[in-house]
């Protein structure tokens, strides 16, 4: 299992994308989600613009530099160390010694809190990146 995205849609609201395994979301939530697909690892190029350079600070003669295409590689999977794209939420099960799981989201927490309000499948305290808690009960 990996941690991938989760694009979520509000009605009146932004998109949020949750980062999390898609098991452990679906604990939470009612609704079974599906994790984001991402397209495997390609190469892309650019053109570089020709332009005149000066060789080091203070140098009064400049040269040339032409113009070029450069090739780079795009991999959507590509992480910077094990850094999780985003802002941290947890959700924890209320009652006794409820489950406490955490995720991260890209978005606005408004729209997170929506989302939430009418998908969990469980009483849950949602505990914001701030440690803000809001209550959140089992949708009618």
């Amino acid at each position: 299992m990996a941690i991938t995205g989760h694009t979520v849609s509000v009605a009146g609201g932004g998109d949020v994308i949750v980062y999390a395994e898609t098991a452990d979301l679906s604990f939470c939530v009612g609704t079974p989600l599906t994790a984001d697909t991402t397209d495997g690892p390609t190469n892309s190029a650019a053109q570089v613009a020709g332009s005149t350079r000066r060789q080091y600070p203070g140098d009064n003669t400049t040269i040339s530099v032409s113009a070029a295409t450069r090739e780079f590689l795009v991999d959507p999977s590509r992480k910077s160390g094990n850094a999780l794209p985003g802002r941290n939420f947890a959700l924890k099960e209320r009652g006794g010694a409820g489950e406490f799981r955490s995720f991260t989201f890209k978005g606005r927490m408004m729209d997170l809190h929506a989302f939430l309000s009418g998908e969990v499948s469980k009483d849950v305290f949602l505990y914001g990146s701030s440690g803000a808690r809001y209550t959140i009960d089992v949708a009618a």
